[in-house]
């Protein structure tokens, strides 16, 4: 019985555990709200990543696709990306980790142009304001 019950509290610390584990760590994956330091002064732009078994990172910077990876705790983009203010299509490049914050840091190169860059997750939508409760009937 004794035995039985120690397969029970492992089994229950594995399930429960590892969605725990799961949610501490999403690395790159969902929404980020970039802001690239540039010579013309900041540009922001909002991407969604998603990042396979592999380390495959499939998703958008802006309406772009990206391609990439997410190993080691390091994003490494390289793909192509048309710029309609410098009106060029060139490679981008975008290297960057998770801070002990939650935010994405590093940099970035496109054409002759480089800088750095923070990335923050959107803050969650507030919660709907239930209506008020109707008033008391005589």
């Amino acid at each position: 019985m004794k035995k039985f019950l120690v397969v029970v509290a492992a089994m229950v610390a594995l399930v429960m555990g590892n969605p725990f584990a799961h949610a501490q760590d999403q690395g790159v994956n969902g929404k980020w709200h970039f802001v690239l330091e540039t010579p013309g002064g900041p540009r922001e732009n909002d991407s969604v990543f998603s990042v396979d078994k592999d380390g495959v990172v499939t998703g958008k910077f802006g309406d772009t696709d990206v391609a990439g990876t997410f190993k080691g705790g390091e994003l490494n983009l390289n793909f192509d990306f048309t710029s309609p203010e410098a009106g060029i299509t060139a490679p981008f490049k975008l290297v960057g980790k998770v801070d002990e914050t939650g935010a994405l840091i590093g940099t970035w190169e496109f054409s002759e142009y480089s800088g750095s860059f923070k990335a923050m997750r959107p803050a969650p939508a507030p919660a709907p304001v239930p209506p008020p409760p109707p008033p008391p009937t005589k």
